[in-house]
């Protein structure tokens, strides 16, 4: 395993749409590894293909309960309910903004060996859910924010987490 280098904004990666992965072998194994190994040492939440330099349909998410590796992933049912809440990204670095999505998301996916699986995501998986697999589609939640934080928010935000540990 290695740690791959996050691609940031500005670069076009970012905006292109991913191909389907279609060969379940060894380097896509080393990819979702390096992917997970990239993501947890970043502290993210999710890490798409893209986020990597590879515009492949590849996105790990951590659940907090275990790493989930979907391979070709879609969106498959989302509930009624939405929530609204602040978002970042790893390619955005030090930005923030309030985003709406779905508060229930299911989605369908195959493994590193092509198996396919359905997972289920509430609050924060499924909004990691919907933000990773937009990255596929060459979308940043920037697009879609309905306000980015202004620097005196994101400093008061900083400075309530200090004061709460």
């Amino acid at each position: 395993m290695a740690l791959r280098k996050i691609v940031t904004v500005g670069d076009p990666v970012l905006n292109k749409v991913c191909r389907p992965v279609t060969k379940f072998d060894d380097r896509l194994a080393m990819l979702i590894d390096d992917m997970i190994e990239t993501m947890h040492e970043a502290n993210g939440v999710g890490l798409a293909g893209p986020q990597v330099g590879v515009l492949r349909r590849v996105v790990v998410v951590d659940t907090g309960d275990e790493d989930l590796e979907l391979v070709n992933p879609e969106i498959v049912e989302t509930g009624k309910e939405m929530q609204t809440g602040l978002e970042g990204c790893l390619s955005v670095p030090g930005k923030y903004g309030i985003v709406t999505r779905p508060n229930y998301v299911v989605v369908r996916a195959q493994d590193r060996n092509g198996d396919w699986y359905e997972y289920e995501g509430e609050e924060l998986i499924a909004r990691a859910f919907c933000h990773e697999l937009a990255h596929l589609d060459g979308q940043l939640y920037t697009e879609v924010a309905e306000r980015m934080l202004t620097p005196e928010e994101l400093e008061q935000l900083e400075h309530g987490a200090e004061d709460t540990e």
